[in-house]
């Protein structure tokens, strides 16, 4: 049973490939990191060590042209800075509406290239992390339920019933992530969250929140450590 696993090189991602892996062996699984003009590379570097750690091929694609018009505060193409806090406070701005660090989607445009991948190798399932924290008040409108069904029926007709979207987190917080992944082993200091790059991260972006949360949450301690 091939499969696809979308692997960011972040938490989430990482217990997906982790999770693909407990009734497959590494040969039928290939995971796909995609570029897409970022500000930084640790999480590319991030996804390689992963793959490696598993034994799983690692497909790598650049999308960068495409958001390269896009003012996305993390990518490349725009001089906003990346906002500090929590999703809750930087909504309060703009209440109902995606946060600055949403590119426009990113999500949609890397599901639809990993189908086109799937039905290349003969792969049923691609699992994708998204969780039900980055859909809350429409921050990231790419990680709702709504969309993950709609995109997976899309993805199911035009494939011919080759191809569906496993997004095993869909309705779950960021810190039962965590829980399955301390249980499956997942090596977490081999993963990068943090929107900016640098050798630590920075402890004070939305993702780092979130994951130093995740953690606390389970009565663990993240491996990595913080600037702050």
């Amino acid at each position: 049973m091939k499969k696809v696993v979308l692997l960011s090189g972040g938490l989430d991602s990482t217990t997906c490939l982790a999770m693909a892996l407990q009734d497959t062996d590494p040969a039928e699984v290939l995971a796909v990191n995609m570029y897409y003009g970022q500000k930084h590379e640790r999480e590319m570097l991030s996804a390689r060590k992963i793959a490696a750690f598993y034994g799983v091929e690692l497909m790598e694609l650049d999308l960068s042209t495409i958001f390269s018009r896009s003012d996305c505060s993390l990518l490349k193409s725009s001089n906003n800075a990346i906002p500090e806090g929590d999703y809750a406070s930087q909504q309060k701005n703009s209440p109902g509406k995606p946060v600055s660090t949403y590119v426009p989607y990113r999500n949609g445009l890397m599901l639809s290239a990993a189908a086109s991948i799937a039905v290349s190798v003969g792969a049923e399932f691609i699992f994708y992390g998204a969780h039900a924290d980055d859909a809350a008040g429409n921050a990231y409108p790419d990680c709702s339920p709504e969309f993950t069904r709609s995109i997976n029926d899309a993805i199911y007709l035009g494939t011919g019933g080759k191809v569906s979207v496993i997004a095993p987190f869909i309705h779950s917080p960021k810190s039962a992530i965590v829980r399955e992944g301390l249980k499956l082993g997942v090596p977490y200091e081999l993963t990068w969250s943090c929107y900016n790059g640098g050798d630590q991260p920075c402890g004070k972006c939305g993702t780092c929140i979130d994951r130093i949360k995740a953690f606390e949450a389970n009565g663990a301690r993240d491996p990595l450590v913080y600037k702050f």
